[in-house]
């Protein structure tokens, strides 16, 4: 009987990557991407497999067999004899047999269809994940950039000061330890986003990456809202219906091994042929083991495997419910999060633009410039991260509702 899977699928808006708050890659290079990376070639190859053993369980495992044997017999005073004999048998399924062993095959296939879509969804999200870590490792390359600039002309304007007596040498050497300070963040920091580029071209070489990233972007809120994806979340998740595809296909080897605590039995055709010929004959052979405990030990074990698949199946449905909440959670507090710190960093650059202007009429000390300017830094680097998290945790959301790059998580029936 074919395993009809129904999922339940609604119809949302798909935008573009572009659109959801993330300077994405176009939808077909990411398609495409995904569908190259291994996991995902793993996944579509294990499905072929599954299809291939439901063929081979509508088949069965039992196939013909020949056997015979030859002869030459000598009788004193009658001399010699050719004699000969031959069978043809093969098991048969008793009933019921057949149907179950049908079932567990296109049950074997539902399930490996949600695997393979839950491949591609977490690859989805690997892509995702990867990119925006390159966008905010860029964005801190970016700001300690600022830093040292900044940092240099207060170096520059503190050495002048020094050459006319304006200023002490102490101030020339404090601002000269702060911007080899800013010097290291920044260098830590293009290394940081060296790596985070190399891991995206490393697990995904065909997607094509810009020479520059892109800026990191401001967080955009869904259309359909943050409550409204955590809906959705659940009902898009592979892990119930593939947890249930499997308990159904678990139960039905459960049902499968107590029917073969009964042997199939052995049925052929014989033909024999003795003294040269004189006797001839022909008729039907059968045979059938005695079932024991090592099929009683199967069909136990199978009633286990049973329960636990069904088991799974509940703590799927925990699994995502769970991830719907966190999903949501997530989103919701780092959205506030990001946009409290945007006022934080608007302030600490406001301030250290101030004091920038007050120290060059020379009515600011130099500590409290860079001061300033390290609070500044401490700001913008909070802000930026609150931007990723912010990023980040709506593209999952908007992700595992299939809301973003839709068409890159559903496996199922291809």
């Amino acid at each position: 009987m074919k395993y009809i899977l129904i999922l339940s699928t609604l119809l949302l808006s798909s935008t573009a990557l572009a659109n959801s708050g993330a300077d994405l890659p176009p939808d077909e290079a990411v398609a495409r991407a995904i569908e190259e990376h291994p996991q995902v070639q793993a996944a579509l190859a294990r499905t072929d497999a599954a299809r291939q053993n439901a063929a081979a369980l509508r088949a069965g495992p039992y196939e013909f067999a020949v056997s015979g044997s030859y002869n030459r017999r000598s009788i004193d005073r009658e001399g010699q004899y050719d004699e000969y004999d031959a069978t043809l048998e093969r098991p048969i399924r008793l009933p019921g047999k057949a149907s179950l062993d049908r079932k567990a095959g296109d049950f074997g296939i539902a399930a490996s269809d949600y695997r393979a879509a839950d491949v591609r969804h977490r690859t989805t999200l690997l892509v995702s994940d990867l990119w925006l870590d390159w966008l905010a490792a860029e964005a801190e390359v970016k700001m300690a950039a600022a830093a040292v600039s900044n940092l240099s002309s207060a170096l520059q304007g503190v050495e002048r000061q020094v050459a006319v007596q304006d200023a002490a040498v102490a101030d020339a050497d404090r601002a000269r330890a702060a911007l080899a300070t800013a010097q290291v963040e920044l260098e830590q920091a293009r290394t940081r986003a060296e790596i985070a580029r190399s891991r995206m071209a490393v697990q995904f070489p065909s997607l094509p990456l810009p020479v520059d990233a892109p800026d990191l972007p401001e967080p955009v809120l869904p259309v359909q809202g943050l409550e409204g994806l955590r809906d959705v979340v659940i009902m898009q998740n592979h892990g119930v219906p593939g947890a249930q595809a499997e308990a159904d296909r678990q139960s039905t080897l459960a049902a499968r091994a107590n029917k073969d605590r009964m042997p199939d039995p052995t049925i052929g055709f014989r033909l024999f042929s003795e003294r040269s010929g004189a006797e001839r004959g022909a008729g039907v052979v059968a045979s059938i083991p005695f079932g024991g405990k090592y099929r009683s030990g199967l069909a136990g074990q199978a009633e286990a495997e049973a329960r636990a698949a069904a088991a799974e199946l509940i703590a799927a449905r925990f699994t995502a419910q769970e991830t719907a909440t966190s999903d949501y959670v997530e989103a919701s507090n780092n959205w506030r999060a990001w946009q409290s710190s945007q006022a934080a960093r608007a302030s600490s650059e406001s301030a250290a633009y101030r004091l920038r202007e007050g120290y060059r009429l020379g009515g600011i000390d130099l500590t409290d410039l860079l001061y300033a300017e390290r609070q500044a830094q401490d700001a913008a680097r909070a802000e930026s991260a609150a931007r990723a998290a912010a990023l980040r945790s709506i593209a999952r959301l908007r992700i595992d509702a299939h809301d973003l790059w839709p068409n890159n998580h559903d496996g199922v029936g291809r």
